[in-house]
């Protein structure tokens, strides 16, 4: 006998149609999985310098751009979740070639597009596990590529720096930063040639590229040497005068001393001599990152206006209290006279850089921020404005943010959109080729395929 449990009744033919029916019904009714963001109907300017293109589709999926298709050829996915954004403008994520970073800089860069970071100067450890971090997508933070520290002459400018004599020095320094992991090398006023030739040669032997914000060695011979950007157009005044030993001695006396000559020499620098160095300068195929944003601001400071900014609301209180703008003031010893020299300045320049991309020279967009002043993230905008001015086309100065900026760090998936390319981009309520200051106007930024509304990184502060 076969106990009841063990028993199998079956149901009844109708009665399993039914629940056969009823299963189907709640499988249909289960809802798609949205995996895809599907932006539509913006204006699409992506970096290459081509034309803008209209009422475009950009379909994203994860981190990186599925497709681009005009909008009367796109039909929505079933996985896609569809974003209006007709009558605005796209253009691809902002790259800052020449920053200094801490974590409450973030959501600033990010609110104002800003979705890489080139970090030329940090303490090392810090930042190699803070890049780390932000790049596994630990947090929400722009792309970085850092530096760690600079290597500089003796005595260092920076405690944080590393200090190095000679050339075998010169190769240990960069043999313990590229073991380290950094993105690149970063050297400093006190470099000279002959240093800076050990040290190029040896990042070279890892394929690993050096910056150079330059004093002791001039901008060509640095170019010559193979150096693949020139931070500040230091160097330049040097490589363009008659003599350089005065600029030399100046940089030997000290870091402001140095700087306040060069900067100073500028406005007597003859525009043959320029031009020549331009020349010189783009066929060595070097970048240059010009930070205009640190020029322009500097040869201000005398202005008592400028602690009124209401833009300084965007820097914590005690950001502004470390810039300690009074100090840096006397540090830099700078009198009336030195504020007008500097001024005097600037025209030169900028006509120094309608000479080297005249001369198919690349530049691409820094601002040296959080350093005092310089607001991260607004900064870039700032420097935007002044390449235009300087003679830039708004196209141009777009693409000194993002693709010359990519091609900098050899990053070949960021800086154009581009089917294939990270999903980094800038959402605009305004067309910045008419005017290159509706790169402020953001409405959204996504940043590795996740879209944020401006204003609620903003709320984060």
């Amino acid at each position: 006998m076969v106990g009841r449990s063990s028993m199998t009744i079956p149901l009844p033919t109708r009665a399993w149609h039914a629940l056969t029916c009823a299963a189907l019904v709640l499988a249909a009714c289960k809802p798609t999985p949205k995996d895809r963001v599907a932006l539509v109907g913006a204006t699409l300017i992506d970096g290459t310098g081509g034309a803008p293109r209209n009422d475009v589709v950009i379909l994203v999926h994860g981190t990186r751009i599925e497709d681009i298709v005009p909008h009367a050829e796109f039909q929505l996915p079933k996985t896609a979740v569809e974003v209006d954004v007709s009558g605005q403008w796209i253009i691809p994520g902002l790259i800052d070639a020449h920053g200094h970073t801490a974590r409450w800089t973030f959501p600033r860069y990010l609110a104002f597009g800003v979705t890489t970071v080139r970090d030329l100067h940090n303490q090392r450890d810090s930042i190699l596990t803070l890049r780390d971090r932000v790049n596994l997508g630990g947090m929400l933070a722009p792309r970085l590529y850092i530096a760690g520290s600079m290597l500089d002459g003796k005595p260092a400018t920076y405690k944080d720096a590393a200090q190095v004599e000679s050339e075998d020095e010169a190769r240990r320094a960069v043999d313990t930063l590229v073991l380290a992991g950094v993105d690149f090398i970063k050297t400093y006023t006190r470099i000279t040639p002959q240093l800076l030739r050990a040290i190029v040669d040896e990042a070279g032997t890892f394929r690993v590229p050096v910056a150079a914000h330059l004093g002791l060695t001039d901008a060509i011979t640095a170019a010559k040497l193979g150096v693949r950007s020139i931070e500040h157009m230091s160097g330049v005044p040097e490589a363009a005068s008659k003599d350089a030993s005065k600029f030399y001695a100046a940089h030997r006396a000290g870091f402001f001393q140095g700087w306040n000559y060069s900067e100073r020499a500028w406005a007597g620098l003859d525009s043959a001599s320029l031009a020549r160095v331009a020349e010189d300068l783009a066929r060595a195929r070097v970048f240059l990152v010009p930070t205009l944003v640190l020029h322009d601001t500097y040869s201000r400071l005398d202005d008592p206006g400028i602690l009124l900014d209401p833009n300084l609301k965007i820097v914590p209180p005690e950001e502004i209290n470390r810039w300690n703008l009074p100090d840096l003031k006397a540090r830099g010893g700078w009198t009336d006279a030195d504020y007008a020299a500097f001024k005097k300045s600037r025209p030169i320049q900028d006509l120094f850089l309608r000479e080297f991309v005249a001369a198919g020279g690349r530049i691409a967009a820094g601002t040296d921020a959080a350093n005092q002043m310089l607001i991260p993230g607004l900064s870039e905008h700032e420097e935007l404005k002044l390449l235009v001015e300087a003679g830039l086309t708004p196209s141009d100065a777009i693409m000194a943010a993002t693709r010359n900026g990519a091609q900098l760090l050899g990053a070949d998936s960021i800086g154009t959109l581009i089917t294939g390319q990270v999903a980094d981009l800038v959402i605009l309520t305004a067309n910045p080729l008419e005017n290159i200051e509706n790169t402020r106007k953001i409405d959204r930024v996504m940043v590795r395929g996740l879209l944020l509304r401006a204003d609620s990184i903003r709320a984060r502060w």
